[in-house]
């Protein structure tokens, strides 16, 4: 594989697009980090709403995406994403136009263009995904590219700028934690293999409404209509992985004083300054990930145990290298220590079964971890040979559109 350094340019650089459930990382080809990441979320006005379709709506002003979305209580605000796959194709088709020409400016007939899917995404999906790129936007040419995969390119370029590639670089094991669901991939030679994956739907809202659950109880000062932002805020800055939950438990219980944090916070209403204590959330809310029976009764598997049921079922001779090549993508797992703790519990399952030494577990990021998917992107977008793995109009139009390389789940 082309490495970063030798990436090529272009006067019409590729637009690579990662749309997730929570969040969309748009942006061109060549960039180290997206142009703009805004929230998966689209309102459309009451006229609107009522239209028949997509050719109906006349007035572009009417429909809104992201934050402006978000924040426009009078209208109805829709998530087209729902556990990484598109459940809305006339949102998501409204969605993509305003991304392209009002957000990144661009006339889409002048650019080939990456999306990105999740492992195991429905081939009709794939599809429909295509037929609105070639016949609703005219692209010259898409990529449509597992999300496992991508992440694996980015570590693979970061790893590269630091003089520290491994030889089989497009085989790891990818733990993919968004904010709606979590997906473990393991891919060799940049291949996934399907039979293995393992996907859960605990992820980063379940450790935003956790941590709404727990100021709850402790009747914090938080209004109502701003718990679902305040808890947001407190699991991004302040949450972190212990070593030990129990050992966690008594260094706050011990030293509350020493271990609290504030979180401060504007009211929108009358831009007064809030503020609220968080104590054990702190530790707690990225604990689902290792103890998820504090908010599941049906999956209740910790993670290191998945990842290692996921890597057994693989292939004996790929074992090794999925161990040693763990990439962590995703903004929900970027809680400090995260990596090592998962690297830790995971380890001390494998001693279980070998000799030390027998199979080394490394956990590694993706590059820039919150949107490792998307340099993946970036990093293919440039590679010499990336025009061999798009499909182009002209292919579209006389076979339909067959799949990229890098958008096939091991079956190409």
């Amino acid at each position: 594989m082309a490495g970063f350094t030798t990436l090529q340019t272009s006067e019409r650089p590729v637009i690579v697009m990662d749309n997730g459930s929570g969040y969309t990382k748009m942006g061109f080809a060549g960039n180290a980090a997206p142009n703009f990441v805004i929230p998966t979320a689209i309102s459309l006005a009451t006229s609107m709403r009522k239209a028949a379709g997509p050719a109906s709506c006349s007035d572009d002003c009417n429909i809104l995406i992201g934050e402006e979305a978000v924040s426009q209580h009078a209208h109805s605000v829709h998530y087209p994403i729902r556990h990484g796959v598109v459940k809305s194709w006339d949102h998501m088709e409204r969605f993509w136009q305003q991304s392209i020409h009002r957000y990144l400016r661009v006339d889409s007939e002048d650019h080939n263009i990456i999306l990105t899917e999740p492992p195991m995404n429905p081939p009709e999906n794939r599809e429909t995904a295509a037929e609105i790129m070639f016949e609703t936007f005219n692209v010259p040419g898409l990529c449509i590219g597992v999300q496992a995969v991508l992440s694996l390119y980015a570590a693979f370029a970061a790893a590269e700028k630091g003089a520290k590639a491994r030889k089989s670089s497009l085989t790891g094991c990818v733990i993919d934690i968004g904010d709606g669901c979590t997906h473990i991939i393991p891919v060799s030679d940049g291949y996934v293999i399907a039979s293995a994956i393992k996907s859960i739907p605990i992820a980063g809202r379940d450790v935003t409404t956790f941590v709404q659950q727990l100021l709850r109880e402790r009747k914090e000062p938080v209004p109502v209509e701003m718990s679902s932002d305040v808890a947001r805020g407190i699991k991004e800055t302040l949450c972190y992985t212990g070593s030990d939950v129990v050992k966690e438990f008594a260094k706050h219980d011990t030293e509350p004083g020493k271990h609290s944090k504030v979180y401060n916070f504007k009211d929108p209403r009358s831009g007064a300054e809030r503020s609220c204590n968080v104590r054990h959330e702190a530790f707690l809310a990225p604990e689902v990930f290792f103890r998820p029976d504090f908010i599941s009764d049906e999956y209740t598997t910790p993670l290191p145990q998945l990842v290692d049921r996921v890597i057994q079922s693989c292939p004996i001779d790929t074992r090794r290298d999925l161990y040693g090549n763990i990439v962590l993508s995703g903004g929900s797992t970027m809680f400090k220590n995260f990596g090592r703790r998962l690297q830790h519990d995971l380890q001390k399952i494998v001693a279980t079964r070998q000799p030390p030494g027998g199979s080394p577990v490394e956990v590694r990021v993706a590059g820039a971890q919150h949107f490792g998917v998307w340099f993946g992107g970036s990093v293919l977008g440039m590679m010499p040979q990336f025009g061999s793995m798009c499909c182009s109009r002209a292919e579209y139009q006389e076979r339909g559109f067959r799949s990229s390389v890098v958008a096939n789940d091991g079956a190409n």
